[in-house]
């Protein structure tokens, strides 16, 4: 039986990690999990809730008290905050800065670093998410870190997203950068690609592109691990 392998893919919102996650799962027949979902996921709360999201305290006492989950449904995962399926509200624009906020308070980090590494104790999973192979699970298995031309990436997201007359692809292409310039110059786990990290390009690749060479690399790992 060929080993277990925990697969961390790691990069920049559209990027294509979503897609490519989910298509490389459905190779591997392994178990997707986007980490990027559970942060939205407390965002969604901190904003129905009414909370600030530099405010510690509050967060903590909300985090407390939170359960997330992922459901498996015909039509795809589904995620769960405090039983509330949350998974249409996660790429609201608005949703999309508050998580990049909420990501870099340490006590929501740590709260979601449990969860996470729960996730992974079965390995056969690929998780997609901004710091899975330099922080959450450093010692995966493979880990990609998957790029893309930030004009590229913007018109990626702005097909992706409801039609909005007040949202235009300038819009979405700052919101982007800013993103960008948040999650890399955090303090706490700044979005880079780990050392041992395999980057790959997608601005001119398909998905099945990408996939293909994770798939090989994958390989690869199998066959230096198996016995």
């Amino acid at each position: 039986m060929p080993k277990r392998l925990l697969i961390a893919i790691d990069g920049p919102a559209g990027a294509g990690k979503t897609s490519v996650s989910r298509k490389l799962a459905e190779q591997l027949g392994y178990t997707y999990v986007d980490t990027g979902a559970l942060y939205r996921a407390v965002a969604i709360r901190v904003e129905d809730m009414g909370i600030r999201p530099d405010d510690d305290t509050a967060l903590e006492e909300m985090l407390s008290g939170l359960t997330l989950r992922y459901e498996k449904r015909s039509e795809g995962p589904r995620v769960l905050a405090d039983d509330i399926d949350v998974t249409d509200r996660i790429r609201d624009p608005k949703i999309t800065m508050l998580a990049s906020a909420v990501s870099a308070r340490p006590v929501v980090r740590e709260f979601l670093l449990g969860v996470q590494r729960q996730l992974g104790n079965e390995k056969a999973a690929v998780f997609e998410g901004r710091d899975m192979g330099t922080v959450v699970f450093p010692d995966a298995d493979v880990k990609f870190f998957l790029i893309a031309d930030i004009h590229e990436r913007a018109r990626r997201r702005f097909r992706e997203l409801p039609p909005d007359p007040a949202l235009s692809l300038e819009t979405v292409e700052q919101d982007m950068i800013r993103r960008d310039r948040n999650d890399s110059t955090r303090d706490v786990a700044p979005l880079k690609p780990a050392v041992d990290a395999v980057c790959i390009d997608s601005t001119e690749l398909s998905v099945e592109e990408v996939v293909d060479r994770m798939v090989t690399v994958v390989h690869e790992r199998m066959e230096i691990d198996a016995p």
